[in-house]
């Protein structure tokens, strides 16, 4: 079983934690970090937005009205999704710096609950999991359109070309998988200037179009959006599948945003990002009114053929930016579901000792390269694959919205009549983009829909069982005054210190009861030890210890972490003195209870489900590995359960 207990216990008033995105780098170095990782999705979207939308699975005609409304809509959606609602609103939403679905779950369950936020929990929760589900779905197709629609570049530079467009893929997509273990600290020191280099390249062949169809400029007049969907409202409807294409990645603004603050990834978009995406759209279109051939591939077309290889070797290393930034995002996110208690202890390795936000996790990476790659095979190319792209993003923006209208209401108090109008405007565009997603659900919609309720399955049985498991060790539990009173004085006594980790700060647990039985001695000093982690991204380190000392050498500690921090119990016992002497670990014993689950027809979970959360209890990495406990140390002890 887990030995975390579950973050919804921790302490409503809990002290706030600074801020961690390191604001001594300063502004502007801080923004171009910015640049380099948190916009390579969005910045990659013009490889492919709107050629899918000319050229893909409901294709329209390459002439003014469509050119100008699709435009319109994709300079309106950038205004309206990622400038209004996240630089301007939802990027204020920082749970002590930290952002994402589940960093926002656990900052309006904290903050809120006070205000009598609590009835909210329930659907809050369901929620932020599935937004968590589709998230990995999204992980998946990132990588698999975005090497793809780069690569696929090759084919305007020389025909021939076209057969090595995947194997092509296929071995950067592998390598960019095999190097995750290494760490991309020094990787990410290039990740600025390489997409500043593209954004400005974006920029330019932007401008060169528009100065030969300078009328393209109208397209920004919302009119024309409006007049599209006027005059041709279902093919105008179905666009917005694809038109939404443009807007992928604006999760990772509010995601990453513990890594760089909210003022440097707002000024990059403001000041840098939006300009030269929209430079780039209006030059596409420009493009298209004066050559409607190049419908085709508009993006490489759009430079002069002795450019174009350059341009696909630049796009090529941006792709890989951004599928290396949706992979690290996925890291972290898998790592606040295992601290939140959404998912089992899984192993997760630091590659960095300077920077706590470079992670690596085995099992994550390589089952993301499997499903990437079965995804390039499957589907072949990126306009396959963008009919599989725009469910997720859609689905997840959608929930957020519904998410932040809780936060303003409950956490900021907004008045009612501004909460409205809101939910109005938000639920209704997200709406619209997401009901057009799902007319593409039979082309390749159906596959992030899959993985969301795959993930969605193992997120809530994981997380039911363990509250099952925890139910029926409380029913089966000895309160411990009754305990120490009974067995202090009989027991024998022996030297050093044990350490008993429990998942409930209440009664006795199993390991003790089970050491006591069998070995009939208790140490002179027995600590009770619940690890939890809080709702808090990270929990101030002179705050971590609850202690209470329940006398005859007994001691009950609660050891506080949050929710991006790695749990580290010899190191904060060592600095811990409110139990007496020092804690020395040639002198202390861990004890650990290992539950073996046993199926049954009580009330809980459907037997199917039991077997499942059994199976996931079975593979989850030892507490001794989890806790980093010394494992010459450990002692574990084993006991059946039935949920």
């Amino acid at each position: 079983m887990s030995d975390v207990a579950p973050a919804g216990t921790a302490d409503p008033a809990q002290p706030s934690a600074p801020h961690h995105h390191g604001q001594r780098q300063g502004l502007a170095g801080l923004a171009i970090g910015a640049i380099g990782v948190v916009y390579g999705d969005i910045g990659t979207s013009p490889l492919y937005a709107m050629k899918e939308v000319f050229v893909g699975h409901h294709p329209l005609a390459v002439d003014q009205l469509h050119i100008f409304g699709v435009v319109s809509l994709m300079f309106w959606s950038l205004m309206l999704i990622v400038t209004l609602k996240y630089v301007l609103i939802i990027l204020r939403a920082d749970n002590n710096g930290e952002g994402g679905s589940l960093a926002l779950l656990a900052l309006i369950q904290r903050r809120s609950g006070a205000a009598g936020g609590k009835r909210w929990g329930p659907s809050l929760v369901m929620l932020g999991v599935v937004a968590t589900a589709l998230f990995f779905g999204d992980c998946m197709i990132t990588p698999a359109i975005s090497v793809l629609s780069a690569v696929e570049g090759l084919a305007t530079v020389e025909q021939g070309f076209d057969s090595f467009v995947l194997p092509i893929a296929v071995t950067i997509l592998i390598a960019l998988f095999y190097l995750q273990s290494i760490g991309t600290a020094k990787v990410g020191r290039l990740f600025g200037p390489i997409m500043i280099l593209y954004f400005i390249v974006l920029a330019v062949m932007g401008v060169m179009h528009i100065a030969e169809r300078p009328d393209v400029l109208w397209a920004l007049n919302p009119a024309w959006a409006v007049r599209f969907a006027v005059t041709d409202g279902k093919l105008a409807f179905l666009a917005l599948g694809s038109v939404v294409l443009a807007v992928t990645g604006a999760e990772a603004l509010y995601a990453d945003m513990g890594h760089f603050g909210r003022k440097p990834i707002s000024y990059a978009w403001l000041g840098f990002v939006l300009p030269a995406l929209m430079l780039n759209y209006l030059g596409q279109g420009a493009l298209l009114l004066e050559t409607p051939a190049a419908a085709q591939n508009p993006f490489f077309l759009m430079a002069p053929e002795d450019w174009r290889l350059p341009l696909v070797i630049l796009a090529t290393m941006a792709t890989v930016i951004a599928s290396q930034a949706v992979i690290t995002g996925a890291y972290s996110v898998v790592q606040q579901a295992v601290q939140l208690g959404l998912m089992p202890r899984i192993r997760i390795t630091h590659t960095s000792a300077s920077e706590a936000g470079q992670i690596y996790i085995p099992a994550a990476n390589w089952a993301l390269m499997v499903m990437v790659l079965l995804l390039v095979f499957g589907f072949g190319e990126s306009s396959n694959l963008a009919a599989a792209y725009g469910i997720a993003v859609t689905g997840t923006m959608f929930i957020s919205t519904c998410m932040v209208g809780v936060l303003i209401r409950r956490v900021w108090h907004w008045p009612i009549w501004a909460v409205a109008l809101f939910e109005l405007v938000f639920l209704t565009i997200d709406g619209l983009y997401f009901a057009s997603n799902l007319t593409k659900v039979p082309d390749g919609g159906w596959f992030p829909l899959l993985v969301a309720v795959i993930v969605f399955v193992l997120l809530t049985t994981w997380s039911q069982g363990r509250k099952l498991m925890l139910e029926r060790m409380r029913e089966a539990a000895m309160p411990i005054r009754i305990f120490i009173d009974s067995a202090a004085s009989s027991a024998t006594r022996v030297s050093g210190t044990a350490v008993f980790m429990t998942s409930t700060p209440e009664g006795v647990p199993h390991a003790l009861l089970h050491n006591l039985k069998h070995n009939r001695v208790l140490h002179e000093r027995v600590i009770l030890l619940t690890v939890r982690v809080t709702d808090m991204p990270y929990f101030p380190s002179d705050d971590r210890f609850l202690h209470e000392d329940l006398g005859q050498g007994f001691h009950r500690v609660i050891l506080r972490y949050g929710f991006m921090e790695e749990p580290d119990v010899p190191a904060n016992l060592k600095s811990f003195d409110g139990c007496g002497a020092a804690f020395r670990m040639m002198d202390t014993s861990f004890f650990l209870s290992r539950q073996t689950l046993l199926a049954s027809e009580r009330p809980g979970m459907a037997i199917w489900r039991e077997k499942l959360f059994a199976w996931m209890l079975r593979n989850a990495e030892s507490a001794m590995e989890f806790f980093r406990l010394p494992t010459n140390r450990v002692v574990e002890l084993g006991s059946q359960i039935e949920i």
